[in-house]
């Protein structure tokens, strides 16, 4: 799966299809944490939030939630990128 997903990156680099290479970049990040490469499933993590169009997949939401992210779950890096994409801002200020 590891070496489909690099050839899958080298055939849809994000430089020439946006939307479909930054797709590929997050899905292989997944299949890297799932296959216990944690080390290159942040690396693909971190350039599918550098992509243009990181998409829904990627959000803090999904990061905190989703069961694709669980192998990463506890891992230091993987817990600040999901903190760095938490909502900003105060929910108290919010309020007034």
């Amino acid at each position: 799966a590891l070496e489909e997903g690099r050839r899958a990156i080298a055939l849809t680099p994000v430089e020439k299809d946006v939307n479909n290479g930054s797709r590929v970049l997050q899905y292989f990040a997944i299949t890297a944490a799932w296959a216990g490469e944690k080390e290159l499933a942040l690396q693909q993590l971190e350039a599918g939030l550098r992509a243009p169009d990181a998409s829904q997949m990627l959000s803090y939401g999904a990061l905190k939630l989703l069961p694709f992210w669980d192998p990463l779950r506890g891992d230091p890096r993987f817990e600040q990128i999901v903190e760095s994409l938490a909502p900003k801002g105060n929910a108290a200020s919010s309020k007034k």
